[in-house]
């Protein structure tokens, strides 16, 4: 039989094996992680009224929201892929906007009230509008409230999913419907919105104009590296796509002036990223699991203080 390709980022393996962590995470990769949905996941998701959804643009860029809608708004079309529908909402189109530059998405599933367990599911996005979707599954529930009625459903094929545990999850209780107010769907209504609830509308004025930042390996910066000292900062300053290795190399013998490539370019990022994270991780110290350290006090460790 083929050998099976770990799950997870080669960022996250590098960190596990700096931390100690590979064999533990190696356990819950083969018991836990799936490349489908199982019967008992199909029933977890078909009855979930809420989940959280990550994106991220073709630069990186991030952005989580999150979706809602009665029991079933998620529909399980078979054990690799499902589907659920965007509403009308604020006209910003963020998740979709990411999702036709870059199609791999993140959604958390949690129920807080009944099972207290969560379902991870990544995979890769499809963008259908509805009329479309339902000329092609002819049983997708038809929603009588206007709000409520899907412009555009995301299908998702389904990489991975996996546990997320317990232990960090509240309990959390319904209140009855006679004591809650009827959720304002596809409202324009600022008030019921929310208003501004932050202050963010009143502070408009003082705002100086929007300014997108330019994209080039800027994003690496933050996390992790948010640890090394300036000076580490400066000696392994961004370099631009543009003046990497392979472009400063020069023309090739008997060649023209030799392009950077999209390749040179996400080597020469990996290879910084990589070395800022060894930077990091090499001040990390390894920790024993909570259960096998009965004095565990925190995340942190405290001899030094």
């Amino acid at each position: 039989m083929a050998q099976q390709e770990r799950p997870g980022s080669d960022g996250e393996h590098l960190v596990q094996q700096r931390l100690g962590t590979t064999e533990r995470a190696d356990r819950f990769y083969g018991d836990q992680v799936l490349d489908h949905l199982n019967v008992r996941m199909q029933e977890f998701v078909a009855r979930q009224e809420m989940f959280f959804l990550a994106t991220a643009d073709r630069h990186g860029e991030c952005d989580s929201t999150f979706r809602a809608g009665p029991p079933g708004f998620v529909q399980v079309l078979d054990a690799r892929t499902l589907a659920y529908p965007e509403y009308r909402g604020n006209g910003v189109m963020a998740s979709i906007g990411n999702m036709s530059e870059n199609p791999r998405l993140g959604i958390l599933m949690i129920d807080f009230t009944r099972d207290r367990i969560g379902l991870h599911i990544n995979g890769r996005a499809r963008v259908v509008m509805d009329e479309q979707m339902r000329a092609h599954h002819d049983g997708l529930p038809v929603d009588p409230i206007p709000g409520r009625r899907a412009q555009l459903w995301v299908t998702v094929e389904v990489e991975e999913a996996y546990i997320h545990c317990a232990k960090h999850i509240p309990h959390l209780q319904k209140v009855p419907a006679q004591q809650r107010g009827a959720r304002a769907w596809g409202t324009d209504d600022v008030k019921r919105k929310g208003g501004d609830f932050f202050g963010a509308a009143a502070e408009a004025g003082e705002r100086p104009p929007f300014q997108r930042a330019a994209h080039c390996n800027e994003h690496l910066r933050g996390g992790l590296h948010e640890d090394i000292e300036d000076a580490a900062y400066q000696d392994a300053a961004p370099v631009p796509a543009a003046s990497s290795r392979a472009a400063q190399a020069g023309p090739a013998s008997g060649a023209g002036p030799r392009v950077a490539g999209r390749e040179d370019v996400v080597e020469e990022l990996n290879a910084e990223f990589l070395d800022r994270v060894e930077r990091v991780l090499a001040r990390a110290r390894p920790r024993e699991p909570v259960e096998d350290d009965p004095a565990f006090r925190g995340w942190f460790d405290r001899r030094d203080a």
